[in-house]
């Protein structure tokens, strides 16, 4: 199989480069950032990219950009996304385009090298392999997401503005209601988004935390 590798870790990158070709795979190019990514990719065609979430100059989500944009550009050509961290947002992304020879695992997995070895063919072939840390997440996400569409209108408005740190009395202002109906309401949301009193956590806050995350997408 052919793969460019692009990583902008020196040493990982090398020891993928290494472990692919000793495996029988022809490392066709090995870069550091998205722009040289894309470049190998217009150049060689390869089968398979292996690309880091994180690259210069931001080291935010180039990567997975850089995936995306090949997606859209060159769609026979498979992905292998690496991350360090669990961000199902990306491989969230990533699926929504198309979820054939793609494949989302944490850096940690290429430790053991018959395993990513294995999804390394698997991906090249045209299947898709996510961790099970990110299914996980994308799951729990997607729950949540849903849960905040039961909401009503007024409670949703209600809960936008109390992620803007405002006090009961400030939304019944804003809103032209009664302090107490603003009560109701924030006791409606927390049922709904099942945040039961429970000793040690901000109920508040944890609803607001669940609505900027749905805001994300």
């Amino acid at each position: 199989m052919r793969i460019v590798i692009a990583d902008d870790a020196v040493l990982l990158r090398a020891g993928l480069e290494r472990l692919l070709t000793e495996a029988g795979h022809e490392v066709v190019a090995a870069v550091g950032d998205g722009s040289e990514l894309l470049g190998a990719i217009s150049r060689h065609h390869p089968d398979l990219a292996v690309i880091d979430v994180r690259m210069p100059p931001t080291f935010t989500d180039e990567g997975v950009r850089a995936a995306m944009r090949i997606r859209r550009q060159d769609p026979d050509v498979a992905l292998l996304v690496l991350s360090q961290y669990v961000e199902e947002r990306y491989a969230s992304d990533l699926i929504a385009d198309t979820p054939r020879g793609l494949g989302y695992v944490l850096k940690d997995r290429v430790a053991d090298v018959e395993d990513f070895l294995g999804v390394v063919a698997d991906v090249g072939e045209g299947g898709t392999w996510l961790d099970p840390e990110v299914v996980q997440q994308i799951f729990v996400r997607s729950r949540r997401r849903r849960t905040l569409e039961t909401l009503t209108p007024r409670e949703r408005e209600v809960l936008s503005l109390m992620a803007q740190g405002r006090s009961n009395q400030a939304i019944a202002d804003t809103l032209f209601v009664s302090a107490g109906s603003v009560e109701k309401h924030i006791s409606s949301l927390l049922t709904k988004l099942d945040l039961p009193p429970v000793d040690g956590e901000n109920r508040r806050v944890m609803a607001v935390l669940r609505y900027l995350e749905s805001e994300e997408r």
